[in-house]
């Protein structure tokens, strides 16, 4: 079976909010519905705002990430998260 690697920014609503706990608690809502992250990253975005970016392999099987964008946005500090990216590894 193929598989994908999944980018997702993560918004939180305001600079202020503690990315630390969003990268914490994505990164286990994401293990749990079986993805393995690879990497995660914070970008600045603008005036002192900064996006989590979080890269994910994924089995192509399981569908696309509306399952997992809803479940990242229930994340307390959380404004939105967008797909940013889905590619098909090779192999």
């Amino acid at each position: 079976m193929a598989k994908v690697v999944v980018t997702l920014r993560i918004m939180p609503k305001d600079p202020s909010v503690d990315l630390e706990k969003i990268k914490k608690d994505a990164v286990s809502k994401i293990e749990a519905l079986k993805g393995e992250v690879g990497k995660v990253e914070v970008q600045p975005v603008a005036f002192g705002l900064n996006a989590v970016m979080i890269y994910f392999v994924r089995d192509e099987s399981l569908g696309g990430t509306s399952e997992i964008e809803k479940e990242l946005s229930s994340i307390e500090g959380v404004d939105s998260v967008e797909t940013t990216d889905v590619r098909r590894t090779i192999g």
